[in-house]
Order: structure tokens, then sequence, then C-alpha cells
């Protein structure tokens, strides 16, 4: 019934998809107390609690911070956890990335698996239950929407809201998640102040608003050359030998006889799989550093750099290259930064779940004690979310997967950062099928028709489950 419920909203389900990605929901400033997120992101909470209203739900929204989508009585809630804010659309995309374009059987936009389709998906699976089905529990979708930033709605929603008895995320991959990564971003600083009076000198870094969880697609720095000391046209032949060598994609722009444009080119992808994509802004900072000490001129956070990070990502240089069976540390260079004369890069590291995070902070201390002018701050860090494979919850929900998919899957572990870790007996499901490109935060992001409705059944089938699972 429920398998026929959906498919006969397959249109609908479609439909509203796609009205969800055309809404640009990534953070911008906002002086609304009530938008704390900006207006587009609020746009698509708005757009979801209508919804939700037309579809026969009960909604709130929770001051512009989040918001939920409910159904059923009783005092168990089920809770599933998406989130409607996105990266930023980056370029190159061969449909606009906010047209969500269907092509292929396939819905294309920024959101389209993170988080957007499966947020309607779970939408339409609840849907599906509550008119096919009686439920002895509430079910809730609960409407994040600072994800990709700090998590500040999430946080919000746990001070003034209910906690789920039980739930998942929608935000990760079939057939479920058991282990997710602890992650730390922090930035290398150096007071770039007494650099400011030599002949080459750093006037403005652009990483194009890539988030610190993206491996980063471009990068661009301009520099100012004192031309009464250095030949604008040696210091270019330089760059020319210099990028030969490494054989990196790097434009060398002349912008006039004193200052000369950079532009690093990669590949992005996730910086739970930096080994996916090529790193713009690492790339850019070993040929600055290579230059410069051409021109004797040693910046210490460039030499730390290049001696310890490089083009890694493991952290092997720093001695932190952990791997237990959640996988390997992964480390991403997500921000290159320069203003108020200091000179940072930020890091985003996926950690082990086993591995005691003094073994980073101890490695980081260790390291720059060498450069007195670089400081390691660490500005975030999320704690690893670890369940037993024979945790009730999670063999309920690897089960139901495995049954509507023929399949016989064991849970797995994952780099990557969801709502789950935010609950307890909350754990990641789905909506990337194995075997699927993870399209999460790249250029070209697509949904599969087949794969949403196929995710929405499975939802249906979760939710039914849990509503007839009993406390452990």
């Amino acid at each position: 019934m429920i398998e026929k419920y959906i498919e006969n909203h397959k249109n609908e389900i479609i439909q509203k998809t796609q009205e969800l990605i055309q809404i640009p929901s990534v953070i911008s400033p906002s002086n609304n107390p009530q938008h704390p997120f900006g207006e587009p992101i609020n746009d698509a909470l708005e757009y979801m609690l209508e919804l939700g209203k037309k579809l026969g739900f009960r909604t709130k929204n929770v001051d512009g911070y989040c918001g939920y989508i409910e159904f059923g009585e009783g005092k168990d809630l089920i809770g599933i956890i998406g989130h409607l804010d996105v990266v930023p659309e980056g370029e190159d995309w061969k449909y606009p990335p906010f047209s969500a374009t269907v092509s292929d059987n396939k819905i294309y936009g920024r959101g389209a698996i993170d988080d957007k389709g499966p947020v309607i998906s779970s939408l339409y699976a609840m849907k599906a239950v509550m008119d096919t089905c009686q439920v002895h529990k509430r079910i809730r979708l609960i409407l994040g929407l600072n994800e990709e930033n700090n998590w500040k709605c999430i946080n919000y929603y746990k001070t003034h809201e209910e906690t789920p008895t039980i739930g998942f995320s929608p935000d990760a991959d079939f057939p479920c998640i058991h282990s997710e990564k602890a992650i730390l971003t922090g930035y290398l600083k150096m007071d770039y102040s007494t650099f400011l009076d030599k002949n080459i000198m750093i006037k403005e870094i652009n990483t194009y608003e890539n988030a610190i969880n993206v491996v980063p697609k471009i990068c661009s720095v301009i520099l100012k050359i004192n031309s009464q000391k250095i030949a604008i046209s040696d210091f270019i032949e330089n760059l020319k030998n210099i990028i030969t060598e490494t054989n990196f994609e790097v434009d060398i722009y002349k912008i006039d006889d004193e200052e000369i444009k950079l532009t690093s080119y990669g590949v992005p992808s996730h910086s739970a799989h930096p080994d996916l994509g090529v790193n713009a802004i690492s790339r850019l900072i070993i040929v600055l550093s290579k230059i410069f000490n051409l021109y004797e001129i040693k910046l210490s956070l460039f030499d730390f750099f290049t001696t310890y990070i490089n083009t890694q990502y493991n952290g092997e240089n720093l001695g932190i290259a952990f791997e237990d069976n959640s996988g390997r540390l992964t480390l991403n260079v997500g921000d290159f930064y320069f203003k108020n004369n200091i000179l940072q890069i930020g890091l985003n590291l996926r950690i082990p779940v086993t591995m005691n995070m003094l073994t980073i902070g101890n490695s980081f201390i260790k390291h720059t004690n060498s450069y007195p002018n670089i400081d390691f701050t660490t500005i975030a860090y999320k704690p690893a979310l670890y369940i037993s494979k024979e945790n009730k919850l999670v063999k309920t929900l690897c089960n139901v997967y495995n049954k509507e998919t023929n399949s016989h899957l064991e849970p797995i572990a994952i780099g990557g950062a969801t709502y789950a870790r935010a609950f307890d007996n909350c754990i990641s499901f789905g909506a990337n099928f194995p075997g699927d490109q993870d399209m999460c935060h790249q250029t070209n992001e697509f949904i599969a028709i087949d794969k949403l409705l196929l995710s929405c059944k499975i939802y249906a089938k979760a939710i039914l489950a849990l509503d007839h699972l009993k406390e452990e």
C-alpha cells in the first residue's frame, strides 16, 4: 500500500524537490533576529512549513532557528533530522545550480542530495504513513538551517524543544551509519605586519567563499612587487618555472608593473573525502612558498605548511596518520585568509573514533613550537559518534534497508558529520545508496529520481519499524 501511495505521488515528490532546490538557501548576513541565517534560508524554512501544513501536518517555526513538521500521538517521539541550508554553489555547472533541472532521470541542483531531496523524501514518507497506516508514536521532521556551518540551529532546538526518543538523519549513506568520526576545525595563524616592507607582499587572498568542509576548487592571491628591486618580467618568468616544476594548474595574470594575480585550480569534493578532490589552496601556498623563498623572504607559516602538510591529506608529516575501523584520519585545507595583517590557513580534520584528541593537539603544539610567530587555534570540535552494530536501532534500520533492496549489507562508518550525533539514540540513514557517486558539495550535484522515490519507500518502512520498536 505504501509503495503504491508513493508511486501515485511521484510527480508531486519530484515537483516539491525541485521547488525546494530552487531556493538558494546559502547562509547570508542578517539583521533580522527572526531570520538569523539570512533571508534565503528562512525562505526555505517557510516553504517547508507551508508545504507541511498543506499536507495536513502540525508545524512550528522555532524562532527562525529551525522548524518541525509532525503527526501522530503518544509520549514517544521519532525524530527525522534534516537540514535546508546548502554550501555555496561554486562554478562550472552544466545547469544553473538553483534551477533544479531534470535531465537523465536526475534532478540537478545545489542541495539535491545534501539535504533537500532526502528531506522531501522523508516528508512524503511521513505523508504515506499518515494516510495509509496507524502509528502509536509521534513522528517529527526537524528542519535544521545551519548544518553546513556551526549547528546553531540544532543547538537552539535542543534547548527549546523536545528531544526525540529515537530517530535518524537522512544525510549520509545506506544501509545505515553506526559511526561518525570526530571533526576538528582550526586555524594556523601568523602576524604578517613585519613583512609589509618586503619586496614581495601579499595584498589580497580570495577563496571564493569556499566552505571549510569542502576541498577548494579555486583560490587566488594578488602579490605586490617592489618594481624598484624586482623586474616584473623576471618575476613572472620565475613563477612560470616554479609552476612548471610543480605541475600545478596555476594561472598568472599581470595586473600592472607592480601587481600579479595568481589563480590556482583544483577539483572540489567533500572534506571527508579529500582524496577525491584536488586542493587549490594547498597548491597555491606551495607555489607562494617557493617564490618567496627564491627571493629570500622566509614566511614561517608557509615553511610550516610545506613541511608538515603540503599536499598530504592524512596528516602523515604531523605524525597523526591514524586509522581504525571508522577509517583513517583526513585533513582538508579549506580556507586561506589575509586580513588586518593576519595570515591564516584553515584546516578541517576528520578524526577516527578511537583516536585521542590530545594526540592531535600535542602534535600541533610540538611542531608549531619551532615557529614562535605561528599559533594554532581550534575554533570548533564535534565529538565522534559510535553506536554498536548490535544496537537495536542500528539493526532495525539496517534490516529495513536490506529487506527493501534485497541486500545483505552491514552498518558502516563515515567521516562526515550529521545531526545524528546531536541526539542520543539517533543514527544517520541514507540517502546515498551503496556504489553511488558521492555528489555532496560537488559541482553538478544531483539526486536520481528513482533513488529519491526508493528512499521515500525505505523511510516510510523505517518509520513503521521504529513505531513498533520497543525501548531497550
